[in-house]
Order: structure tokens, then sequence, then C-alpha cells
């Protein structure tokens, strides 16, 4: 089993908090589509079979319907695509017009991932996304009656100056939307970023930390209570098999081809592979047959820190015999786990390590003590 992953990273304009590799060159779309191909091409050896395909960016949605169907030629004229394959797409919402829904609906997609982030008009101005709150509700429509019936949305909590109540509305309004799938990120300030700047400036103040978990804990019960599973920290899906199986791959070591500028890969064992993280110079490598990226070969601690830090995000937690082969450091991660285990921040039932509702909210400072 393998995944693929392929990077868009065209946007129309940037969100405020965003980290992630983007360019607003979007008239360089269509060499960037047929430079994606002759990648696959170029790697093609490296999948049997792909189990899902997720198009994230960036905006996927920014590329056009014919460019579109020239990225799907590419991808199963190259790899051999599972009968039950996973596929999704990335959107904005303000995207889903009604002939790009009737798009998808022509293409092998199963699946729309939608950046809502939130349902106040204000706060989305703030964070400059270019969507408001009426057209989030709208494209989940429009999608519906072009026959996607696997939907999720993303949305954001902690914005400076939200309260719970203002958060709790936005999780009403996501659930009534009647999508199969929440993922739920508080809001990050990430240096390099015009929130980040923004921070320094003292224009804006980080939330406090106990608000951000009355914030979580509200979220994590509401979904409950409205029959979603909280199958990982930020991720909620209606039923077992809604679930994201493209990301729950990554938390669970299953191989990854990345294509596209920034893209990274795994070859599900030791091996480590990103693309250099500009438009210009993966194009020009891809052109000129010459592709340019970087890899890491993992040793036994990478390997361990890795498994510790995915497979505790899960409600399945870590299998100690299973996930950590190394008895060496199979008993170090018990050892260091023992004193969140009596802090009721752990569970351990002679088999999986997991986080208790407690230890969720506080996951990666309880991850970075089980590293070496």
């Amino acid at each position: 089993m393998t995944e693929l992953y392929i990077h868009i990273p065209f946007c129309k304009s940037r969100c405020i908090y965003c980290a992630f590799y983007s360019t607003t060159l979007s008239h360089l779309s269509g060499r960037y589509v047929d430079a994606l191909g002759r990648e696959m091409d170029m790697r093609h050896k490296e999948a049997d079979t792909i189990t899902s395909i997720y198009i994230g960016g960036g905006t996927p949605s920014q590329l056009s319907g014919i460019e579109l169907h020239r990225l799907f030629g590419y991808i199963y004229n190259v790899y051999e695509i599972s009968p039950d394959a996973e596929i999704t797409i990335e959107c904005n919402p303000d995207d889903i017009s009604d002939d790009f829904a009737a798009v998808l609906s022509a293409l092998p997609v199963n699946r729309v991932s939608m950046g809502a982030q939130t349902f106040s008009d204000r706060r989305l101005h703030f964070i400059n996304r270019r969507h408001d709150a009426a057209q989030v509700a709208s494209a989940v429509s429009r999608l519906r009656h072009n026959g996607i019936g696997n939907i999720s949305i993303d949305l954001m909590y902690g914005f400076p100056g939200e309260t719970v109540k203002a958060w709790e509305k936005d999780i009403d309004r996501a659930v009534a939307l009647g999508v199969e799938h929440i993922s739920a990120y508080a809001l990050t300030i990430e240096e390099d970023t015009p929130l980040g700047k923004m921070l320094d400036e003292g224009k804006v103040d980080e939330t406090d930390e106990e608000l951000l978990r009355d914030m979580y804990y509200l979220l994590t019960d509401k979904l409950a209570d409205a029959g979603f599973e909280h199958y990982e920290i930020s991720n909620f899906a209606l039923k077992r098999h809604f679930r994201s199986r493209h990301n729950s791959g990554y938390w669970n070591g299953t191989p990854y081809i990345g294509i596209g500028a920034a893209a990274h890969s795994f070859d599900g064992h030791r091996t480590r592979r990103w693309n250099v993280g500009s438009l210009t110079k993966y194009l020009e490598g891809m052109e000129n047959g010459t592709p340019d990226y970087e890899e890491e070969r993992l040793d036994n601690a990478m390997v361990y820190e890795d498994t510790v830090m995915l497979r505790l995000r899960t409600c399945e937690g870590i299998n100690i015999e299973y996930d950590i082969l190394e008895p060496e450091l199979r008993k170090y991660c018990l050892h260091h786990a023992q004193k969140y285990i009596a802090d009721g921040l752990l569970s351990f039932d002679g088999a999986n390590l997991k986080l208790t509702r407690k230890g969720l909210f506080v996951s990666d400072m309880i991850t970075r003590e089980l590293f070496l």
C-alpha cells in the first residue's frame, strides 16, 4: 500500500497565519501541472498500488477544470489506483461554484476537505480568508447536489478576542451542516507570518492557555454528543469509515509519495524525502530532468521519536510490542510514561499506551517527555 500526496501551491491570497509553502504565481499553473506529471513518471517505480490520493495546498481549487482533468490523467496513466481508493481534494468554499462542483463530479474525487475556519465574517476578514460564512453552506449544498458524499471541514479556535460562546456557535453551525468529518485546530502564531509580525508589534495577543483548554474540551464534548468519533487529537468522524484514511496513513507509518514543490515523501521504513520549496526551482528541475530534492535516512532514535509523536495522536495510541521494536526503547518509553500514567494523563492496558481525556490537551508536552 502506498499513498499519494500532490501539492498545489497556488493561492489567490494568503491567510495571515499560514506557514505552508504557497505562492500567488497562478499564471504558472499550467506548467506546474505538466511538471507534476513529469515527476510522477520519474517516480512511478516507488509505488505498487495507490490506496489514497490527497490533493492539498495551497488551494487546489484554484486549478481550472481543464488542469484538474489533465492532472488526474497523469495520475491514472502512471499509477495503479485501488478501486476503493479515498481521493480527497482541498477546496476553498468560494471556489465551489455550480460549474466547479460539476467538474469534481466528473473526476474520481470522492472526498472534499474545505477550509471553513470560522462562521464569523469578522474573524474571516481578520485572517484574510476570501469566503464569507454563508458560502460554506452553499458549497456543501452544491457538493451534495453533485454526488460528493464525504465532506470534511476545517475549523479554528483561539482567535484573538474570541470567547467560548463564540466558539460554541461555530461548532453548532459546523454540526448543522451535516458534514461527515470535522478537523479543528487552535490558531497557532508562527514566526515569519503576518500574524507573527502582528504579535511582535503588540497588535494582537496570544489566547490564554486556560481559555484554549476550555474551548478544546467544549469541542470534544459537543462533537461526541453529535455522534462524532474523536479518533485523533484534532480530528472527528461521524463513523469509523469516515475517518481520513489518507491522514491516518501518516499517523500509522504507511508509505507515501509526495509530488510537487515542497512535498514530502516517506518509504515506510527509513527514508524521508522532500522536494525544493520553490515553484521556480521545482519547475526548472522537472523540465530539465534534474529534480531538486533532499532526503535523509532515519536511525533507530528518529524512528522511535516519529512513532511516539504520530501514534500517540490517535485514539489507538502506541502498541508497545508492535510499534516499538527495540526492547530498550520500549522499556525507555514505558519508564518515562509512568508519571503521566500516575497523573491520569496516559493510560496503559498492558498493550496500548494512550492519551486520556486529561492528556489530550497537553499531548505536546507528554510527547516531548517521551522523546530520547
